[in-house]
C-alpha cells in the first residue's frame, strides 16, 4: 500500500468531495482555490489512481426505499481468515457494507438491509455458514456523516484549539 502525503490542494479536493461529491464540480473547487479546473481534474484522477479516493457512493435512506430493517451485525472472525471472510460476506444478498476491525473479538462489522425478520435471519445464517460468529445485531435508526475536518483547508482544529 502506497502512502501519499496530501498537499493543501489535495486536502481541499478530498474535503469538498466528501462534503458533496454529487453537487461539486471541478470548476467549483478550482474557483474556491484560484486554480484551473483542469488542475483539479488532474489531481482528482491522481488521487483516484493512488487509491486515496476509492469511489463515490450513494447515501441511501433504506427506510424511505421501503426497507425498514437496516442492521448492524457484529461478528467475530478468526484473525487469519478475517479479510477473506469479510470479502465473502459482502457478497451475501442484503449485505451492503462490511468493515474489518483490528481487534480480536467483534472484528467484522456487517451492515445489512432486510425486508423483514426472516430476511435478517437468513443473512445471519449465511454469515454463520461462512464462518463468522454473530455476537450482536442492532437496528440502525439514523446515520450522520461529516467530512473529515482536517481536510478542510488543511486546518488541524484540535491543535488550533489548544493554542
Amino acid at each position: 500500500m502506497r502512502i501519499r502525503d496530501l498537499d493543501e490542494l489535495d486536502k481541499h479536493i478530498v474535503y469538498a468531495l466528501q462534503a458533496a461529491a454529487r453537487h461539486t464540480s471541478s470548476s467549483d473547487i478550482a474557483e474556491q482555490l484560484d486554480v484551473s479546473p483542469s488542475t483539479v481534474r488532474s489531481r482528482i484522477q491522481q488521487l483516484e489512481a493512488d487509491g486515496v479516493i476509492r469511489g463515490y457512493y450513494a447515501d441511501v435512506d433504506y427506510e424511505r426505499a421501503g426497507f425498514q430493517l437496516f442492521t448492524l451485525i457484529v461478528c467475530t472472525a478468526p484473525i487469519p481468515d478475517r479479510e477473506e471472510l469479510a470479502e465473502r460476506a459482502v457478497e451475501i444478498p442484503g449485505v451492503v457494507e462490511v468493515q474489518e476491525v483490528m481487534t480480536g473479538e467483534a472484528n467484522v462489522l456487517v451492515r445489512a438491509v432486510g425486508s423483514d425478520g426472516d430476511d435478517l435471519s437468513r443473512i445471519g445464517e449465511e454469515l454463520d455458514e461462512l464462518g463468522l460468529k454473530v455476537s450482536d445485531e442492532d437496528i440502525i435508526r439514523n446515520t450522520h456523516r461529516h467530512p473529515y475536518h482536517r481536510f478542510e483547508n488543511g486546518e488541524d482544529r484540535e491543535n488550533d484549539a489548544g493554542q
